[in-house]
């Protein structure tokens, strides 16, 4: 393909197929996820361009919900309409929907099982290095001035030792880009590089009209999918219907307040989940979220893995399966209906400059978000355990050195290698790693 010249738009088969791709390998959280649909739709295919991509991303940031399936069905929407969205946005969710619900079933019914948890932990050893490769990408689009690099700083700072809600440096981090447009509209994710012309952006250019078109069925299907979420969850709860109303009820919120993913409302659904509903122990809920983040989609599954044993306790395995359903429905469906409402203004904030400035200092600080979770995630897959170091209102998780484990270290190092050396794909690496775990954990345990 001449770099020249852009791609022609894929047809609506072919994007299926990406979709379903991309939704099979989207393992790492927000940070990997994003990293992958940015490697598939704009580095290898041309399909959108990197500055679209980013800017997208940066809206997607502002909302409720897991911003890597919202940017999923934003995208398809731009690509091929309401179809297009609905398609990227639940193969972005199904493939993991269906793993954490076979995972809970085998969990519920054989307990943990060594063969399993021993080739998810090569996965989520892989998972830590798509993870530092995600904030290598993004930084390096994203970051392009000493104030960009100092907001990114600063938001991780107030996430890993401040513990500051996610929502304040977001909110934050715009102020900064809004106040100061004339340096962050030089940087940012709105500042991506030019680069060769993609094949959405052809289309828009010679098809002026086509935005509003989309806008107008982008509206239509936002309310639809409202309407979606709130009938059922309206039904259950007129019909009295016990733990099945009180799983729509309670994952509708969640679907509200969600700003920051899974971890943003981890402590909330804990507290109310294990002491308030007793839908489950607190070692459960932290099995879920192992699970969650081990599986590809969002790491917001654990919320599923939450009403699964929700219906479990009253209902055996029948209800639930129906509890899992139930949340499924009502944590993703709301994300449906602010990306098909919102998408329109998306595409006008193309043209506001100031409102790209504080996108683009929002995307600052989701660098060091990412950062943030990178680290997380780094020293809870080497280490066993943690010891908080508290300094006034600073507080830091520090790894127990003793605790390494070193053969998490030796699978990431593996992952690190395939990935930045022998520049080999992210199925080979996981399969890999995931191989190799599970030959250490059964030969050495």
């Amino acid at each position: 393909m001449n770099d020249a010249q852009p791609p022609e738009l894929p047809s609506f088969g072919a994007a299926t197929r990406v979709w379903l791709r991309i939704g099979l390998l989207s393992f790492g959280g927000p940070a990997g996820q994003i990293a992958l649909m940015h490697r598939e739709l704009v580095d290898d295919r041309r399909w959108v361009s990197d500055a679209r991509f980013l800017h997208a991303l940066n809206f997607c940031t502002l909302l409720p919900g897991p911003e890597a399936m919202q940017l999923a069905t934003y995208l398809g929407w731009l690509m091929h309409g309401v179809k297009g969205g609905l398609v990227a946005g639940t193969l972005f969710v199904l493939p993991g929907a269906l793993v954490m619900l076979a995972l809970s079933l085998i969990y519920a019914l054989l307990g943990a099982v060594p063969v399993v948890s021993a080739i998810f932990f090569g996965l989520k050893c892989a998972v830590l290095v798509l993870v530092v490769e995600a904030l290598l990408r993004v930084g390096k689009r994203a970051l392009k001035s000493n104030e960009a690099y100092a907001l990114a700083l600063a938001a991780f700072l107030a996430l890993f030792v401040f513990a500051i809600p996610f929502p304040v440096v977001v909110l934050a981090c715009a102020l900064v880009g809004y106040r100061l447009s004339d340096t962050f509209r030089g940087g940012g994710h709105g500042a991506a590089k030019a680069g060769p012309p993609a094949a959405i952006d052809f289309l828009l250019a010679n098809d002026p009209g086509r935005p509003a078109l989309l806008a107008a069925s982008a509206w239509r299907a936002g309310w639809a999918t409202m309407a979606l979420w709130l009938m059922p969850l309206a039904v259950l709860i007129v019909a009295k219907a016990g733990v099945f109303a009180d799983v729509a009820l309670f994952f509708s919120k969640m679907a509200v307040v969600t700003f920051g993913g899974a971890y943003a409302v981890l402590a909330y659904v804990a507290q109310e989940a294990v002491v308030d509903y007793q839908w489950l122990s607190a070692g459960q809920m932290l099995t879920g979220l192992g699970l969650a983040e081990t599986t590809p989609g969002p790491l917001i599954l654990v919320l599923q893995f939450v009403g699964f044993h929700a219906g479990l306790r009253d209902f055996g395995i029948p209800g639930a399966i129906a509890a899992s359903a139930i949340t499924l429905w009502m944590t993703f469906m709301p994300c449906f209906a602010w990306i098909f409402l919102g998408a329109p203004y998306i595409e006008k904030l193309q043209n506001a400059p100031r409102l790209q400035s504080a996108l683009a200092g929002v995307t600052a600080g989701v660098v060091g978000v990412i950062a943030n979770l990178a680290l997380w995630f780094a020293l809870h897959v080497l280490f066993g355990e943690m010891r908080v170091l508290r300094l006034g209102p600073a507080s830091l998780d520090l790894p127990v050195l003793t605790s390494l484990d070193w053969q998490a270290l030796v699978l990431a190092a593996i992952a690190a290698l395939a990935l930045f050396q022998f520049k080999r794909g992210v199925l080979t690496t996981l399969g890999m790693t995931s191989a190799v775990g599970l030959l250490l954990k059964l030969t050495l345990g």
